[in-house]
């Protein structure tokens, strides 16, 4: 496994260097093509394994990010991009990708969230985003999982997006 970070608290391993390639429209795809790239415009190019180590709790987990998996990038909105960056930035593409696969399935973390954002929050570090803005994108996060009910049962989210 390829270390990707390491620290007292968080260990954080990819099976190979991780390939996000930009999706983007042609004149012959569908308007239903057109929308769902326009919605999530990345695309992992590889079978990426991943393990976290939670040395706190002296626990592993294991995922896969598969081939092809599409997401939409940081979700920072628009009124932010000033003093964050745009969700498209590219240091924010590997931390969102792995985040968003967390959040699509809280099981692969037994459903600790906020190991989840410390995750994300080390990813960011990696890509060299500053103190500030990943304090601020760590904090976001975290209270906006809370608010949606991160820790709560799945049929009780799904009852939210409703």
């Amino acid at each position: 496994m390829l270390e990707w970070y390491k620290d007292k608290e968080i260990g954080i391993y990819f099976s190979e260097k991780p390939r996000v390639a930009v999706r983007y429209a042609l004149p012959s795809m569908t308007k239903a093509q057109k929308t769902a790239i326009n919605k999530y415009p990345f695309e992992n190019k590889g079978h990426l394994n991943v393990e976290l180590h939670d040395y706190k709790k002296n626990v592993k987990h294991y995922f896969c990010i598969p081939r092809g998996y599409c997401w939409d990038g940081a979700t920072i909105p628009r009124l932010f991009w000033r003093l964050i960056g745009s969700k498209t930035d590219s240091k924010f593409l590997i931390p969102s990708m792995v985040h968003d696969v967390l959040c699509e399935h809280h099981e692969y973390v037994n459903n600790d969230r906020y190991f989840c954002d410390k995750v994300f929050e080390r990813l960011l570090y990696v890509s060299g985003v500053p103190a500030f803005n990943r304090w601020l994108m760590f904090h976001s996060v975290d209270n906006f999982q809370k608010f949606c009910g991160w820790d709560k049962p799945k049929d009780f989210r799904e009852d939210i997006k409703k």
